[in-house]
C-alpha cells in the first residue's frame, strides 16, 4: 500500500523557522506534518503555510506543562486538573484552526509523592474530558507510551500499558499513538506491539533504534513493522520523528516510496 508519510517538523528540519520548515517538508516529498507543540506560532499563520503547499496538518499535542523540562506534565497529576482544562482548551483553538485529523496526550511522569493509582485514575478522567471535546470537531484523540529509558518514570511506557489504558478509558474518540522507537527501546518486537494493539491504532511514529535516527542508522526492521501494520488493517500516517544528523537523513524517504508503497 502507498502510505502517507509525515514530517515532524519539531525535529526535522530544525535549522529552518517553524513556517518554513512546512515547505521544506512539502519539497522533500512528505504528504503532511506534525508538530509536537505548535503553540508559539498563531494558529493563523501555519494555516496559511499547510494551505500555501497543499499539506495536511496531521497532528499536535496537548500542552504537557513542565513536561519537556524535565517535570511530570499535566494529564497525570492529581491536583494539576485546572491546568489540564486550560491546555485542553488551547487547543481546541488551535484545532479550530489547523483542523488536524489527531490531537496526543502526553500521559507525562509519575510525579513526586503522587500515588501511580491515582496517577492512572487522573490520567484516564483527562483523557474521556479530551476525547469528548475533540469529537464535535471530528478530531480523534490519541495517547503515547514513551519508553522509560529515555524518560524515567513515565506512566506509560509499553504496548501492554497502552493497550490497558486505552480500554479503561473505553472511549470511541481515543485510540492508541504507536511509536517503533519507544516501543522497540523497551525491548518490544514490533509486530508483536501492533497485534496488542490491533485496532485501537490511531497514529503511528517512527525513527530508528538505538540513537533515534533516520531509517536505516540503527537496527530496527522496518520491513517487519510495516508489514504487521498492513496486516492489522492500519491505513493512516506514519510520522517521521527522528533526530536528523544533516540533510542526508532524507535518503531513505527515497528507499520507502520504492519499497513499501
Amino acid at each position: 500500500m502507498r502510505w502517507k508519510l509525515a514530517a515532524n517538523l519539531s525535529l526535522l528540519f530544525a535549522p529552518l523557522p517553524m513556517l518554513e520548515r512546512i515547505s521544506a517538508a512539502a519539497k522533500a516529498g512528505f504528504d503532511g506534518v506534525e508538530i509536537q507543540f505548535p503553540y508559539d506560532v498563531p494558529a493563523a499563520q501555519l494555516q496559511a503555510e499547510l494551505s500555501r503547499y497543499d499539506m495536511t496538518m496531521v497532528l499536535f499535542n496537548l500542552p504537557a506543562g513542565d513536561l519537556m523540562q524535565g517535570g511530570s506534565g499535566l494529564a497525570g497529576v492529581p491536583g494539576r486538573e485546572a491546568e489540564f482544562a486550560q491546555g485542553l482548551t488551547l487547543a481546541l483553538d488551535y484545532a479550530q484552526v489547523l483542523r488536524p485529523e489527531k490531537v496526543n496526550v502526553l500521559p507525562g511522569k509519575l510525579a513526586a509523592n503522587v500515588d501511580p493509582v491515582a496517577a492512572l485514575n487522573t490520567l484516564v478522567a483527562n483523557l474521556r474530558l479530551a476525547a469528548e471535546a475533540f469529537a464535535p470537531l471530528g478530531i480523534g484523540v490519541v495517547c503515547e507510551a514513551i519508553n522509560r529509558l529515555d524518560m524515567p518514570g513515565f506512566l506509560v511506557s509499553n504496548s501492554v500499558e497502552l493497550a490497558e489504558l486505552i480500554a479503561r478509558v473505553d472511549h470511541p474518540n481515543l485510540a492508541a499513538q504507536l511509536d517503533f522507537y519507544h516501543m522497540a527501546r523497551m525491548g518490544e518486537y514490533l509486530p508483536d506491539s501492533v497485534l496488542r494493539l490491533a485496532g485501537n491504532i490511531g497514529h503511528v511514529q517512527f525513527a530508528d533504534v538505538p540513537g533515534r535516527g533516520a531509517p536505516g542508522s540503527g537496527e530496527l526492521d522496518f520491513a517487519a513493522a510495516l508489514a504487521a501494520l498492513e496486516n492489522a488493517g492500519y491505513g493512516g500516517w506514519l510520522a517521521a520523528e527522528y533526530r536528523a544528523a544533516g540533510a542526508d537523513d532524507l535518503a531513505w524517504l527515497t528507499r520507502w516510496r520504492a519499497t513499501f508503497t
